[in-house]
């Protein structure tokens, strides 16, 4: 009884299949084959054994070419088959080192490990398509850069957009959307039941291809941040009379740096209870003392009445004792000591030990 699988690879204008003593005896010699035969082989013996090949890898006309190729084998004796694999088996012994094809393939493979601005340039350099999924870069862009995205394509293009992402990223990107746009977009999708893979292919890539013509940023966070940052550093009355400043030039920006600074007084707001303990242990105690004996305005005072409410009674009434001994404390001194405990706690949210508390958009 002949195999089934010669019967299904049977194709018009093949030969009849041989015996197993004419496959075998009357043929010593294996066939001649091309590369590409021979990669039509190897890909169906894979495959037959149950071996996971990620052919959709391969640029299109690859792919094309190999699905030809595998029509037109037909019946391929042991012989030449044991041949191909043994060659193929010593291709792979053969092998010390493989490296990516092309520079879109380089750059993928340094991704993350050279500056950006010159990344972002090689690609530019690069101008092909790269290989693989474009919605897998886009999956990793952050939701507020994809909404910005989605406001400048059309409603249609933006609706491929939510219907490729995780449901969870998706909503994320609906409300980082104006209400009418995410409505809009929303509906949309309905209308993408026809859309081909080979549009929504296309739409990635031009999306990509956005992130590749975006300049990289020169600095890291944003101007808000960046200036809350140095005025968390200042003395208090600079960075009141700054922020006064920035009030009269731009209440805006005023309103985003504040929303970047955390200081002493914020402790009792943004500062878990439970986070008491670890934040004090990455303080000296003298310096720890003299911040809460130096507070002076009633937002301090109620940090230190939260500072000492998470501790053990004994400890609180050991840095009582203290502060009393401690005396008065000069200005500058208690801005200092309170400086080194933000220290501390912006250490730890670097750290990713702690985590401040998400205030409301109305509060300060």
């Amino acid at each position: 009884m002949q195999d089934s699988n010669v019967l299904v690879q049977m194709a018009p204008g093949t030969q009849a299949p041989a015996t197993d003593q004419e496959t075998d005896a009357g043929r010593i010699v294996p066939r001649n084959l091309s590369n590409r035969e021979k990669a039509a082989v190897v890909v169906r013996l894979l495959l037959n054994e149950g071996a996971d090949i990620a052919l959709e890898e391969l640029p299109d006309l690859l792919q094309e070419q190999l699905t030809h190729q595998l029509g037109q084998m037909g019946l391929v004796d042991r012989v030449t088959l044991t041949a191909v694999a043994q060659e193929f088996a010593d291709a792979l012994d053969g092998v010390g080192l493989s490296f990516p094809r092309g520079l879109a393939g380089a750059l993928d493979a340094v991704n993350g490990k050279i500056a950006p601005a010159t990344a972002a340039r090689l690609r530019k350099v690069a101008g092909v398509r790269q290989i693989g999924d474009p919605w897998q870069r886009l999956r990793e862009v952050p939701t507020e850069d994809l909404a910005e995205m989605a406001k400048a394509e059309s409603t249609e293009v933006a609706a491929v957009m939510l219907s490729k992402l995780e449901t969870a990223k998706a909503a994320q990107l609906l409300g980082h959307l104006p209400g009418p746009t995410a409505r809009r977009i929303t509906y949309a999708v309905s209308k993408t039941a026809n859309v081909t893979p080979e549009a929504v292919e296309r739409i990635g890539w031009s999306l990509a291809a956005q992130l590749d013509q975006k300049p990289a940023p020169a600095f890291r966070d944003g101007p808000g941040e960046r200036v809350g940052a140095i005025l968390n550093q200042s003395a208090a009355a600079t960075r009141d009379g700054l922020l006064t400043a920035l009030d009269e030039e731009d209440a805006d920006f005023a309103n985003t740096v504040r929303q970047s600074i955390f200081i002493f007084a914020h402790i009792s707001s943004r500062i878990q209870p439970r986070d008491i303990p670890a934040i004090l242990r990455g303080v000296d105690q003298p310096v720890l003392v003299t911040a809460l004996a130096g507070a002076s305005t009633e937002n301090d005072r109620a940090v230190v009445e939260f500072i000492l409410a998470n501790m053990s009674s004994r400890m609180a009434d050991n840095l009582r004792e203290e502060m009393t001994e401690r005396g008065k404390v000069k200005q500058s001194d208690a801005e200092e000591a309170m400086s080194q405990i933000v220290a501390a706690i912006r250490t730890l949210l670097d750290e990713g030990a702690i985590a401040l508390v998400e205030l409301d958009d109305n509060e300060e």
